[in-house]
């Protein structure tokens, strides 16, 4: 069985809604690094709201803070609506001003979640697309056959760096190609490129 489709957004997008009085307004990104999630939480986080509560959803990273609401109550439903609607990279912000009417445990979840899911619903957004990093030597009278091969099979040719042995190559191409551009490259080489997959270092999922 295949994964399920994954998505991120075009742009940042944004939403507000009036629940019971208090003002709930979401901010929406695409990012890629837990580095620009938190200063996009950080430059579009009101000082003067009640509360600014986020989550976001980077591979198998993913954080959320209920920022001073009952634990659960927000953070979490952000998050949850993040990977419901199959999206990744992604970081959402709900700031809410308090209108004078609480809303109780489950009045928070709905209107924390709600106003994150109504933002994301009919955001734009593309496919993403798993790729994988290779490099490998190949030599120079193979250079240039092999580069036009690897450019009509989707791959992005990273680097190249011309040494007294050959051309080391470095590149990205989409996971579902991998064993196909594999197989080109040994044909073309006659065997003779070790082809190394470059590792990425992946983080772990925290909780609130």
């Amino acid at each position: 069985m295949s994964a399920p489709e994954r998505f991120m957004l075009r742009e940042p997008v944004m939403l507000e809604r009036d629940i019971k009085k208090s003002i709930f307004l979401a901010q929406a990104a695409p990012v890629s690094t837990p580095t620009e999630a938190m200063e996009f939480i950080a430059s579009v986080s009101d000082p003067d709201a009640t509360h600014n509560c986020w989550a976001y959803l980077i591979g198998q990273t993913y954080r959320s803070d209920d920022a001073g609401e009952p634990g659960g109550t927000a953070g979490r439903p952000i998050l949850q609506v993040i990977e419901g609607q199959g999206f990744d990279r992604t970081v959402v912000v709900v700031t809410r001003w308090f209108g004078g009417t609480k809303l109780g445990a489950g009045g928070l979840v709905r209107a924390y979640g709600g106003t994150a899911a109504e933002c994301l619903r009919t955001a734009p957004r593309v496919p993403i697309v798993d790729m994988v990093d290779l490099t490998f030597t190949c030599g120079f009278s193979e250079h240039a056959l092999l580069r036009a091969r690897l450019e009509s099979m989707d791959c992005q040719i990273v680097g190249e760096d011309f040494g007294a042995a050959g051309v080391g190559m470095h590149v990205a191409l989409p996971t579902i190609r991998e064993a196909e551009v594999r197989t080109r490259i040994t044909d073309i080489t006659r065997g003779q490129a070790v082809i190394r997959v470059v590792e990425e270092d992946v983080g772990q999922g925290v909780g609130d």
